[in-house]
């Protein structure tokens, strides 16, 4: 799960994680609003207007309705005309912003809604770096992954400068060690108070990465200020969603709006999706048969629209919900079927196959492989549906014929 620059703020900034003062606004007057207190309490007349998506490269993004405006903007008019130049200043940008598609890296063409603005005090900064703490599931810890390079996308720093990122495994047994963020602030080139407080907000960041159940908490850019003080300037947080019921405070964030729908269907039936590029969408009870299917489809020639396991104990509108989440997907040409019944029941799937088509109508090849528990009965049910289903005898020889159907 995902929040917004704002939410992850207000979590790192109530675990000791120094961060800009900012307010949230979702309306023109509720931004206009929000920059005396601001401007007042901060002591700094320049402001800082960011977007609010679920999606980085919002700088150097561009409003699709406003080609020359970017999804982060720093006002300065109240420097020479004060508060109310400001005010001004900010009416005008959130009126264009609220409401307007962005489109940055990040988004894809289609871009996306902003619903949300973030007004945040300027910052007089002399360094800009970047910082995370990722959870590398290979060694099973947490690593601290910093560079220089702040402000770059990670991506492109890891492409084209790899030896700029310096990583440092975190033993979940003692957590970041002094000397260890101590090692990491020194290739940060820090010194002085600016590296007393980089180890502190390093480790700080650790704990808080971990207290949260996060499996990317990212800074970029982390910056230094001219008085040594080191700061997050953005914030951008992702939850391991099986941990969510420790931290309701965390799942009440939930931005739906944010989400794909697809993806949040699957969520509010308990089950594993995922959206792929391909054409051939694919319902599996079990991961490790899921990623065997699509593995064998691209071995056939296709390329899987999906990864979706219905899992081992799934009832019948589980498997009418992950088989209209499929037939939503514009880009999917075919259905492939695949079911082992050891714990789930063919016929299960079976009835909520035929309910769920009988629903939403059948416009592609579909293909349905069974195996196991019932299998008969569950054949027996899709065949006497009248619905133009084509049997496979296995794996394999289904991912052929779905393939050779959509080809």
């Amino acid at each position: 799960m995902k929040i917004h620059e704002y939410q992850a703020k207000q979590l790192l900034g109530a675990r000791g994680i120094p961060v800009p003062l900012g307010r949230v606004a979702t309306t023109v007057d509720e931004a206009v609003a929000a920059v005396r207190p601001l401007i007042e309490e901060s002591g700094t007349p320049v402001v800082v207007v960011k977007s609010q998506i679920h999606a980085g490269g919002r700088g150097m993004g561009r409003f699709v309705e406003h080609p020359d405006l970017g999804g982060v903007t720093v006002v300065t008019d109240g420097i020479e005309g004060g508060i109310e130049a400001a005010e001004e200043r900010v009416r005008n940008l959130a009126d264009k912003m609220l409401g307007s598609t962005l489109v940055t890296i990040q988004t894809g063409p289609e871009g996306k809604q902003v619903n949300r603005l973030y007004l945040e005090q300027g910052i007089d900064i002399d360094r800009e770096l970047y910082l995370s703490i990722v959870l590398d599931r290979g060694q099973g810890r947490n690593t601290v992954m910093a560079s220089t390079e702040g402000g770059t996308e990670v991506e492109e720093v890891a492409a084209n400068t790899p030896e700029k990122i310096v990583r440092q495994a975190i033993d979940p047994a003692f957590g970041l060690l002094g000397f260890e963020a101590s090692r990491v602030a020194d290739a940060l080139g820090l010194t002085g108070a600016a590296h007393r407080n980089g180890v502190a907000f390093l480790q700080t960041l650790a704990d808080a990465a971990v207290e949260l159940d996060a499996d990317l908490v990212e800074i970029n850019p982390l910056v230094v200020t001219r008085d040594g003080s080191v700061m997050a300037l953005d914030g951008k947080l992702s939850f391991e969603s099986n941990a969510l019921y420790r931290h309701p405070d965390v799942e009440a964030m939930r931005d739906e709006s944010e989400e794909d729908p697809a993806e949040l269907l699957a969520f509010e039936h308990g089950l594993s999706f995922i959206k792929l590029d391909g054409s051939i969408g694919c319902m599996v009870n079990g991961a490790g048969l899921a990623m065997a299917t699509m593995d064998i489809i691209k071995y056939v020639g296709g390329e899987p629209a999906n990864f979706l396991d219905v899992g081992g104990g799934a009832d019948q509108d589980q498997v009418a919900a992950a088989f209209k989440i499929i037939t939503r997907d514009p880009n999917v040409k075919g259905i492939f079927v695949n079911i082992f019944g050891g714990i789930m029941r063919c016929d299960t799937i079976a009835t909520g196959v035929v309910e769920a088509v009988k629903e939403v109508g059948l416009e592609v090849p579909l293909v349905v492989r069974l195996e196991g528990t019932n299998v008969d009965l569950g054949k027996r049910i899709i065949d006497e549906s009248g619905l133009n289903v084509v049997s496979a005898d296995d794996m394999k020889d289904g991912a052929q014929k779905i393939v050779a159907l959509t080809s």
